[in-house]
């Protein structure tokens, strides 16, 4: 069974930073784009970031740009979104996602990904 796990959510103040990680399992995506996208309140799930199998290219939505860093760690099927300059605005669930087609390019379209995380909260004070 395919899981993909997020962790390293939580609160922090404006201006802060985390390290969200996604930990899959139950097949390997070293070769599949994966991605961020997050979801607020009253607001539908949006892109944030993503990474193509070989950390040769990523992709950011235009509001993380500059602050946000997507990486992999394919021998941990593992991906991560670094955080940092956090704005009250970035509150949401975050979640991993993963797609299927090899080789494929970094993609924002949420079509292209078959496979999601639970979901992680942070929450940025102002």
């Amino acid at each position: 069974q395919v899981q993909l796990v997020e962790s390293g959510g939580g609160l922090v103040q404006a201006g802060g930073s985390l390290r969200l990680s996604c930990a899959a399992s139950g097949r390997s995506f070293s070769k599949s784009t994966m991605g961020w996208f997050r979801q607020a309140p009253g607001s539908e799930r949006e892109f944030v970031a993503a990474i193509r199998w070989s950390s040769s290219s990523t992709l950011y939505a235009d509001s993380v740009k500059g602050r946000f860093t997507i990486s992999r760690d394919n021998a941990k099927n593992t991906v991560y979104l670094q955080m940092n300059s956090l704005k009250p605005e970035d509150t949401a669930v975050y979640y991993c996602a993963a797609g299927t087609l090899l080789y494929g390019l970094a993609s924002p379209d949420p079509v292209e990904y078959d496979y999601w995380g639970q979901g992680t909260q942070v929450t940025v004070s102002s």
